[in-house]
């Protein structure tokens, strides 16, 4: 057995470098959102009303089922939170 050493947990457990990425993108997303959520001490109706979804919608989010959001989504939900995105593409290299 070999000690490989991965940058991000979803480098080690992702099938590609592309899949990979898109995980990592939507953790960032998935955790700005949950921060937004505990810090105007919301509810999950709340944050509903506010991200344009359900409130089980807030509730996965909550927990973490990140399996059920797209990227697309998740830019859509912070947009209507009223947060700022902003991309960067570095080269891999």
């Amino acid at each position: 057995m070999t000690n490989q050493r991965f940058d991000s947990v979803w480098d080690a457990i992702e099938d590609t470098p592309a899949q990979a990425e898109n995980m990592k993108l939507r953790s960032v997303l998935m955790t700005a959102l949950k921060e937004r959520i505990t810090r105007d001490g919301m509810s999950q109706v709340q944050a509903a009303e506010l991200f344009g979804v359900t409130q089980p919608r807030i509730s996965d989010l909550i927990r973490g089922k990140i399996d059920l959001f797209s990227l697309d989504m998740l830019v859509n939900m912070a947009a209507s939170a009223g947060l700022h995105l902003e991309m960067r593409v570095l080269d891999a290299a």
